[in-house]
């Protein structure tokens, strides 16, 4: 069994969303600068924090040259995990880590991005809340990514677009709907 985790797949945006990100995830206490030493870090391959200026953070996910990880902070002892790769079909993947938060922690790093989801310029496919982690995040890439008919087994929700929801209600009996953000999404329940 996984970590829990929240996955967001989102259409390419033209530019980089980090600087809108970065102020709409500050509106629930979740920040990218280190609140102690003001600096944004990267994680490199070995799982050591890297400095690096938010600038050039910028700069090189807006290349889409290669999967990046960096810290998201609740507090100076408290980070979020988080992955950041492009797929070849137009889509951005972030991938949050829950593991280690509160439940009030994990509920305030659901709802920035549910808010980010209505907020943001780059449309969301889908946002997989999987905070027990039943799931791996891979697994649903073939459902979100590729139109695929195997759903892995469902989560505490999945907030998508209607077209997307309906899909995936279709695959997988029992879900129950709730309208989530903005109209055109919806959040689907398991029992």
């Amino acid at each position: 069994m996984a970590d829990g985790f929240i996955r967001w797949y989102r259409e390419s945006a033209a530019t980089s969303v980090l600087a809108e990100q970065t102020r709409l995830f500050a509106e629930y206490g979740i920040h990218l600068a280190h609140p102690v030493t003001g600096a944004t870090t990267a994680v490199d391959v070995e799982g050591e924090d890297v400095p690096i200026g938010q600038e050039e953070l910028a700069l090189l996910l807006g290349r889409r040259i290669a999967p990046v990880t960096m810290n998201w902070w609740l507090s100076a002892d408290t980070n979020v995990l988080d992955s950041f790769a492009y797929e070849p079909l137009g889509c951005e993947v972030q991938t949050l880590w829950l593991d280690g938060l509160t439940v009030d922690e994990a509920h305030r790093v659901e709802s920035a991005v549910i808010a980010a989801t209505t907020r943001l310029a780059a449309p969301t496919r889908a946002v997989i809340v999987d905070r027990r982690g039943v799931t791996d995040p891979d697994d649903w890439d073939s459902p979100l990514l590729y139109d695929g008919d195997e759903v892995p087994r469902f989560p505490d929700a999945v907030v998508a677009p209607g077209p997307v929801a309906d899909r995936l209600a279709a695959r997988t009996p029992g879900l129950v709907r709730a309208p989530a953000g903005a109209h055109r999404h919806q959040c689907l329940i398991n029992k």
